[in-house]
């Protein structure tokens, strides 16, 4: 069985265990808890990132960052699932690209604060940031994406980073942009994998 090195916060963890429901996966990964500051943590070895989510193949070898994960796991799938090919690969790729955007720079803001004393905290930094999640919010708002019967990598994205932003920053997002939260219902409904995932911490 191939092991899913994970954390219980990481919306990109949460985002190929997402993955690994919707493509049928469950019987062939299992996740397992990394702690990604312990230096007596195996995930230093596995990963020289020491960075979640880690997938531990039965071979041996290890494969890292999300979307690599993803690529993964969609071929192993039958490929065109998560991931499709042709025309649409590109739209799927980009709304990946939009949505883990907006996840990094929401993450940068949550280190920063939880790095930094308040004292030394760079506010010019983390109005850049948050400039970035503003900015990807209205454009998810004008234009949400649409999937059918199984969602893609990009809605998969776009609704582990609303979660983030749930989690780190209170669902302030909301009110401003009540076509997204919907859609986020919209989701949690539909792909139960999202509220078995659910952020612990």
């Amino acid at each position: 069985m191939m092991i899913l090195r994970i954390s219980a916060t990481s919306p990109y963890a949460r985002k190929v265990r997402i993955a690994v429901s919707v493509l049928g996966l469950e019987d062939q990964v299992r996740a397992s808890l990394a702690d990604t500051y312990d230096p007596a943590d195996d995930i230093r070895t596995q990963n020289p990132l020491g960075k979640v989510p880690t997938l531990l193949l039965e071979d041996g070898r290890a494969i890292y960052d999300s979307l690599v994960i993803l690529e993964f796991l969609n071929d192993l799938a039958g490929g065109n699932a998560v991931i499709p090919s042709g025309g649409d690969r590109i739209n799927v790729l980009l709304a990946h690209a939009l949505a883990s955007g907006m996840t990094d720079a929401a993450l940068l803001q949550a280190y920063e604060k939880r790095w930094r004393s308040a004292e030394t905290q760079s506010d010019k930094w983390l109005e850049h940031q948050a400039g970035k999640v503003d900015r990807a919010l209205d454009e998810l708002e004008s234009a949400p994406f649409a999937w059918n019967d199984r969602p893609h990598i990009g809605a998969i994205a776009k609704a582990c980073g609303l979660g983030f932003l749930d989690l780190r920053f209170g669902g302030r997002w909301r009110g401003a942009h009540p076509k997204l939260a919907a859609w986020l219902d919209d989701f949690s409904r539909r792909v139960p994998a999202y509220e078995a995932t659910a952020f612990k911490g």
